[in-house]
């Protein structure tokens, strides 16, 4: 998949601004807490290393589908001080990537499954692309970036 883009100042809260740990164990203690936020999402993975240097991380490992390798890299960049994430993950069953999209302030899942597929009432397939990082069809926000899959 490569390198991934997204806004670093949005997204799930799981870096403690105030750590206490002297700076060069900052991204031993991110990238832990990045592990264990996939972990928490239940996200399958043969084999994963997470990498942090500023605010990049560095997914390494293996995963059994394309769509474990992208819902991966969606948790860990859809967090508050992630900006760019580079997935390396290796895919044991390789198939076409999903497209992405950044939510712009106004968006609603029906409207971005209109400009995909050219049919609101598709936006259930998108929710369900996203889970879990996604709850709710309605608990979308500005920034966040989204898997968009192919139609079936």
């Amino acid at each position: 998949m490569g390198l991934m883009s997204f806004f670093k100042g949005v997204g799930e809260k799981l870096f403690n601004k105030t750590e206490k740990e002297p700076e060069e164990k900052q991204p031993e203690l991110k990238a832990q807490a990045l592990l264990s936020h996939i972990q928490g999402l239940g996200l399958p993975f043969k084999k994963l290393v997470v990498k942090v240097q500023a605010d990049t991380v560095t997914l390494e490992g293996e995963v059994a589908q394309q769509i474990d390798a992208e819902k991966i890299a969606l948790a860990v960049g859809n967090v508050e001080g992630v900006a760019m994430v580079d997935n390396n993950l290796t895919v044991a069953e390789p198939t076409p990537e999903a497209q992405f999209h950044t939510v712009e302030s106004g968006e609603f899942l029906s409207k971005i499954a209109k400009k995909y597929y050219g049919d609101a009432n598709k936006y259930p397939v998108i929710f369900e692309a996203n889970k879990p990082m996604l709850t709710h069809p309605d608990k979308i926000y500005p920034g966040q970036v989204l898997r968009i899959p192919a139609l079936d």
